[in-house]
């Protein structure tokens, strides 16, 4: 029997993403339907959803770890540990719980050392972007619009992604709420709240900026008056791993960056 896991299966895509990151990527053997990074891990076989997964599947991989991640594939996971399987389940939901994560990943395949370093240049690039952004003019306020309907604010590690990389959340309140449901809001109260800027990521689907725009009232918001409606693909901030990290904070980052250059037509408040 080898020392540590060596036929992983990743239910989700963060944990994929963090193993090659490790250069751990030959022990996955079977990756979510949904895995976009990196691109070499499409190639795996897929063996789940989020909510339901392919057990046949899995048996035939013969895994001797399985990741997921959080409440919602809990039933997953359950019925997985019946057929007596390893399972972890991480429950990572604020940017110091993802590092953590990718820390006891990596001790659990044998590369902790590895793994501090990677936790360790993603801190270091959350520093830059958090330095980078002190030198706007300005710190915009934005809504992150995780889902339209109903209405759903961002989940605890976008919105700490939006403060590192310049921005002011309008619904700091609502961050801590783990579930969708604890986040929902009332289209009138993001009116009376006038965000800067929208940053719209709906999981699944494209955004529909002109539906944005369309909303009753919403001509009213600064962000809409001004053209700054924006998206930024699920892809890249709604995974709790290093995209949301990296490319996911970038991303913010450049639309800020964009609207407070933009001073001639958005005054600071």
């Amino acid at each position: 029997m080898p020392q540590y896991p060596s036929r992983i299966v990743c239910l989700t895509e963060e944990t994929t993403e963090t193993l090659y990151l490790l250069g751990m990527g030959d022990c996955v053997v079977g990756v979510s339907g949904y895995t976009a990074r990196p691109a070499e891990a499409r190639e795996k076989p897929r063996v789940s959803a989020f909510t339901h997964a392919r057990y046949d599947r899995i048996e035939q991989l013969k895994p001797d770890l399985i990741l997921g991640f959080s409440d919602l594939q809990s039933d997953v996971a359950a019925e997985l540990i019946r057929r007596g399987y390893p399972v972890v389940v991480f429950n990572q939901r604020s940017v110091a719980e993802i590092l953590q994560m990718i820390r006891m990943l990596g001790g659990l395949v044998g590369c902790a050392d590895r793994a501090e370093a990677l936790a360790a240049s993603l801190q270091r690039n959350l520093d830059e972007v958090q330095e980078e952004a002190t030198r706007f003019a300005f710190r915009p306020r934005v809504f992150f619009e995780e889902w339209d309907d109903p209405l759903i604010s961002g989940i605890r590690w976008v919105e700490e992604l939006i403060a590192i990389a310049g921005g002011e959340p309008i619904f700091p309140e609502l961050a801590t709420g783990g579930l969708a449901k604890q986040r929902i809001v009332a289209a009138d109260e993001i009116v009376r709240r006038d965000p800067d800027v929208i940053i719209a990521s709906w999981c699944g689907k494209p955004v529909r900026r002109e539906r944005i725009e369309a909303r009753v009232g919403w001509n009213r918001i600064a962000a809409v008056r001004h053209g700054h409606v924006y998206e930024v693909k699920s892809t890249i901030i709604l995974q709790p791993g290093p995209a949301a990290l990296t490319d996911g904070v970038r991303a913010v980052h450049s639309i800020l960056q964009r609207v407070t250059n933009a001073t001639r037509v958005l005054e600071p408040r």
